[in-house]
């Protein structure tokens, strides 16, 4: 029954424990979405760019904190529940918190928190003063949009966070305008793409709300199992799999993201590339294994007909268009979809260790991603252009970046030692588990052409010739510090992989058991 206090539910084996108290840990479902929330109208309220990045920082801090404690609460399997309002699911909406999504929210707050004070200095060079402060409340806005996608239990939610985060990302792009026009065009064609995506995707949860006449996600679940032969639902899931698929970019539903990352502020393109398409990454195995469940894609062949081929087109032509790119942003841009690439094999392979290899990836690419896009940050703003010709002999008078960047390119590369390593390993011995030893080949072979792409980006740092007359100082410390932590997160987690391993497994084991691992 309905009531006035928020309700925690933790499942451990069968036992089940209720708290019915009003601490504030109770709360941090919602504090988890309000603080960003609230955080961005504030900035545009007190209207003082001094003040806006502080409040920022503060905002994502905070929430970074929450996800902490909320990642404490259910690494051995735990589910956290939370009934907005005091009403019980399925007519209320609920916040719902497990392995899977607290590992997403570490993820999205930790690049934040570390993002802002990166910020500084490159929003002050490739943003007008007068659009700063509504850059920040923009940020806070999108953080709240993904934080709240990942974290919501209702399907229709989901709908809504995504707008929030999409119509703050697509403004975000277009403040790129400021150095290079064509940031409009390419904020353009994601509001366009994005637009698609977002309307499949409410007609599909259309489709599943006109079958089942619920939008709590387990009570979906457990009204369409048993509905796996109606059209209707597979329409909705149909549709709901197009939707996703735009904005995660899966190939070849990809044409807006190259332009995106390449043309967006350099603080922008690190947020995004490091947190928007692992969120999505998110919602695709949410929607495909607890509302839809593992026994509908076996009856469907989905993971053979779109999966498996799109996976490994993304692996391989995605890689070779990286290698003949000129501008380094657009070479990590298409190597983010050849690692969106092993993310979807993982899924295909569909077993434990398939989805560990893309769970853990999906984390291991965000930290990677974010160490490589803010080493371009800091090449552009001190030689004011991300092409390779422009970073000639940056190597000798940025060693500092250089090496943190090298640090992410090996990690891309999945050298052992690095976090790129470990997921690898997984999906290869995923892929030799079921026999299948040609598509764990591809994936070493795919794996080489990470090398050839990053080689390039290595032999223009160190072994080219600077321009002459070219006087170029190391990035400010306020850049540095943030991204030697994420190079450093590359070599960590690259060696201590209890935490990535066992947050994984827990997630993996949920997804594979579909309703049964979303019951109250």
């Amino acid at each position: 029954p309905a009531d006035s206090q928020p309700r925690r539910v933790h499942l451990m084996a069968t036992q089940t424990v209720h708290y019915t108290t009003m601490a504030l840990t109770d709360h941090l479902p919602i504090l988890q979405i309000l603080i960003p929330f609230i955080a961005a109208p504030l900035i545009v309220f007190i209207g003082r760019r001094e003040l806006a990045w502080a409040i920022a920082f503060i905002a994502s801090a905070a929430s970074f904190v929450v996800a902490c404690l909320l990642l404490s609460q259910v690494i051995g399997g735990g589910i956290v529940s939370y009934h907005i309002g005091g009403w019980a699911p399925p007519l209320g909406i609920e916040y719902r918190v497990d392995a899977a999504n607290a590992f997403v929210l570490f993820l999205v707050t930790g690049i934040a928190t570390l993002v802002l004070p990166y910020a500084r200095k490159s929003v002050g060079a490739e943003m007008p003063k007068r659009t700063q402060t509504l850059f920040y409340s923009l940020f806070l806005l999108c953080l709240t949009g993904l934080l709240g996608v990942t974290i919501t239990a209702d399907a229709f939610n989901v709908f809504v966070f995504l707008e929030i985060s999409s119509l703050s990302t697509y403004v975000l792009i277009s403040q790129g305008s400021y150095r290079d026009k064509r940031a409009l065009t390419a904020s353009f064609n994601y509001l366009i793409m994005g637009t698609i995506g977002a309307t499949f995707f409410i007609i599909g949860l259309g489709f599943l709300y006109m079958a089942t006449g619920t939008l709590n996600m387990a009570d979906l679940a457990d009204r369409l199992s048993g509905q796996y032969e109606s059209r209707t639902v597979r329409a909705g899931f149909a549709f709901i799999l197009v939707g996703i698929g735009l904005k995660v970019a899966i190939f070849p539903m990809h044409f807006w993201l190259p332009n995106a990352y390449t043309y967006a502020p350099s603080v922008v393109t690190t947020f995004l590339a490091a947190t928007a398409t692992k969120v999505a990454i998110y919602v695709l195995l949410r929607f495909i294994f607890s509302v839809f469940q593992p026994a509908f894609l076996a009856e469907t062949s989905t993971l053979e007909i779109i999966f498996y081929p799109f996976a490994l087109l993304a692996m391989f032509a995605a890689s070779f268009t990286a290698i003949f790119q000129r501008d380094l942003k657009r070479m990590l841009a298409y190597s983010s979809l050849a690692q969106i690439g092993y993310m979807l094999l993982g899924i295909a392979l569909l077993s434990e260790t398939g989805l560990m290899a893309t769970i853990i990836h999906l984390f291991n690419h965000g930290i990677t991603k974010a160490a490589l896009f803010m080493g371009v940050g800091a090449y552009v703003l001190r030689s004011g252009s991300s092409f390779y010709t422009q970073l000639q002999g940056l190597g000798k008078t940025m060693p500092w970046t250089s090496a943190a960047v090298v640090i992410g390119g090996v990690s891309l590369i999945g050298v052992p030692g690095t976090a790129g390593f470990l997921s690898k390993w997984l999906l290869v011995q995923a892929a030799l588990e079921q026999g299948y030893w040609p598509v764990a080949m591809l994936i070493v072979a795919s794996s080489l052409l990470a090398v050839a792409y990053v080689w390039r980006l290595v032999e223009a740092l160190y072994l080219s010739t600077p321009h002459s007359g070219q006087t170029i100082q190391e990035a400010p410390l306020s850049m540095l510090l943030p991204l030697w932590i994420m190079a450093l997160a590359c070599i960590y987690f690259g060696f201590e992989t209890d935490i990535t391993l066992g947050a994984a497994k827990a997630a993996a084991q949920a997804l594979l058991a579909g309703s049964s691992g979303m019951l109250h």
